[in-house]
């Protein structure tokens, strides 16, 4: 559990960093569909990439720590899910985006409950709780 618990960990932080560094450079181009969709959303596109930065970074730092923190994990996973919530309000709002758009929402809302699941099966083994984390009848 704790090795793909870092694994995962470690690939969202790879993730994310070079995803956001991507926005920051290409602002509107980085987003499938958005091409012309003006300065404000190409300067608010920009920033929010330099944050996604900051969010991978922050999934890696997680991933170098021993053990990894369950409640970081949690609480990365609680904000990538949130990310999947709001995608889902737009297409509720706007319909339908981009393809691409919909792979992404299915990502964010099918990852954090896994992150979740992997981050309590951690917390319970570096607790010593092992009877808790191996399924009964094993």
């Amino acid at each position: 559990m704790a090795r793909a618990l870092r694994v995962l960990t470690q690939l969202m932080g790879w993730a994310c960093v070079p995803i956001g560094l991507f926005h920051v450079a290409l602002g509107n181009a980085a987003i499938p569909g958005a091409g012309s969709a003006g300065t404000t959303v190409d300067s608010w596109g920009r920033f929010m990439g330099a944050s996604f930065v900051g969010y991978g970074l922050a999934w890696l730092w997680a991933a170098r720590q021993r053990p990894i923190p369950a409640r970081a994990v949690r609480w990365l996973a609680g904000v990538f899910l949130l990310g999947g919530v709001g995608r889902l309000l737009s297409l509720a709002a706007h319909g339908r985006p981009h393809w691409f758009q919909i792979a992404l929402t299915v990502i964010e809302l099918g990852l954090p409950p896994v992150f979740f699941w992997l981050a309590d099966a951690e917390e319970r083994t570096s607790r010593g709780d092992v009877k808790a984390a191996v399924p009964a009848g094993r």
